[in-house]
């Protein structure tokens, strides 16, 4: 009898030890399918080098719209997965892209199911905020610090592979700052 319970012993404990080794691959795998995802390039993607971090009072004329760095006003945009239904300020979206959020702006072109698509997954994800941009080329167009993807409708899946890899990304200049308490417009 002893044998045969420490026969079944043996056996759950030799079972959850494999079990855990599953788990603990499946979960490494899992982040290593993720780190790639991050490192691999987004086709459509443009990006910006040396823009100037400054903080000023005063209206920006930024080159790109919108834009994706730059001086900007020193209060960010609270960025904590917020959806604003009217245009924001420039110069306190882009405050709140240094600290690694990612905008999500579209256009009249955008369809009801394209904003509320992008609406829900932008509330889903700190560091992210979204509002209308009336004069943007494009129907959707996301940005991040120095890098910007523009895109057709809510459905591309560029959308989840540019706010996977550039929120809170490597293009990040203040790692770790405030997307909360900011500005609220």
């Amino acid at each position: 009898m002893k044998i045969i319970a420490f026969s079944v012993a043996g056996v759950l404990i030799a079972g959850t030890i494999a079990a855990g080794i599953g788990i603990v691959l499946n979960a490494q795998d899992k982040k290593d399918k993720a780190n790639a995802a991050k490192k691999a390039p987004i086709s459509g993607v443009k990006t910006w080098d040396n823009l100037t971090r400054n903080h000023v009072q005063t209206p920006v004329t930024y080159p790109m719209t919108p834009p994706v760095g730059g001086d900007h006003n020193p209060v960010w945009l609270t960025c904590m997965g917020n959806v604003y239904d009217k245009p924001v300020q420039n110069e306190n979206a882009v405050h709140s892209l240094e600290h690694g959020a990612v905008w999500v702006t579209y256009n009249g072109k955008a369809t009801p199911d394209d904003i509320k698509t992008l609406s829900d997954k932008v509330k889903a994800t700190p560091y992210t905020m979204m509002s209308p941009y009336p004069t943007e080329q494009g129907t959707i167009t996301l940005s991040a610090w120095g890098t910007q993807l523009v895109v057709d409708n809510a459905k591309d899946p560029r959308v989840q592979e540019f706010l996977t890899k550039y929120v809170q990304g490597p293009q990040t200049q203040e790692p770790g700052a405030s997307c909360s308490s900011g500005a609220m417009q």
